[in-house]
């Protein structure tokens, strides 16, 4: 299957190992993967800070760079979401709205893409440990997402999942929350870590980069060996 990578902007510029870690998986997943160089953001901050024409502007920079018919994988449930509603940016008459409507059902979650469209046995991968899943507010929510990504993880050997019993609660990032409120997303992010730490495990596994930056960056500040990592990062080969 030939696919077409979105990266996004928090991969690419902050964890780009994720990004090659997603680019490895595919490839041993079996498909061809394209990836454009000329994209950018999804797009997101701009529309939930509600500057609305700069988010159609990144709208259509990113529909012209995903221009095509191949599948869109993204490592990133937030800007999964993000590229489906597209079409709430544009009046039903702008011919940007159409070419919105027909990028949604592209658009696929990269644990979603694996086990509902390529049926992948992640048997092969490896992992010492004792690990949890974040549900991502969006990942979970937005594209009801929730099974596939555990179900791969359960294949890993050597790798212990361990459920938490708020691992559907937000980690506070919230995008600009974290930066408008930093005590209120922090205490929200503590609150997640004190019942996490508390389970024992190695590592926190989710899809979005903005839950691990947050949860990743409290543990390190609270000094904890936990590691906060893309479940790209446990599954490539």
């Amino acid at each position: 299957m030939q696919v077409s990578l979105f990266v996004t902007c928090l991969v690419d510029q902050l964890r780009p190992e994720v990004g090659q870690a997603t680019l490895a998986l595919l490839e041993h997943a079996g498909c061809t993967v394209n990836f454009n160089p000329s994209q950018t953001c999804c797009g997101q901050p701009a529309c939930n800070a509600g500057y609305e024409g700069e988010a159609q502007q990144v709208a259509r920079h990113t529909m012209d760079v995903l221009a095509g018919d191949d599948p869109i994988v993204v490592p990133s449930g937030s800007c999964a979401a993000q590229l489906k509603h597209y079409a709430d940016l544009f009046d039903a008459e702008d011919p940007d709205h159409a070419r919105a409507v027909a990028l949604a059902p592209r658009v696929h979650e990269l644990s979603a893409f694996l086990v509902d469209q390529m049926n992948y046995d992640a048997s092969g991968a490896s992992f010492e440990g004792t690990l949890t899943w974040h549900d991502a507010c969006h990942t979970l929510r937005e594209l009801g997402v929730k099974d596939q990504p555990r179900h791969l993880l359960g294949q890993v050997a050597g790798a212990q999942l361990v459920e938490a019993p708020e691992c559907e609660t937000c980690c506070g990032f919230g995008g600009t929350f974290a930066i408008k409120m930093p005590e209120i997303s922090v205490a929200m992010s503590d609150r997640k870590l004190d019942e996490i730490i508390a389970l024992g495990v190695d590592s926190i596994v989710s899809t979005d980069i903005s839950c691990l930056m947050q949860l990743g960056g409290r543990l390190i500040s609270r000094g904890s060996h936990i590691r906060a990592l893309h479940l790209a990062e446990i599954l490539a080969p």
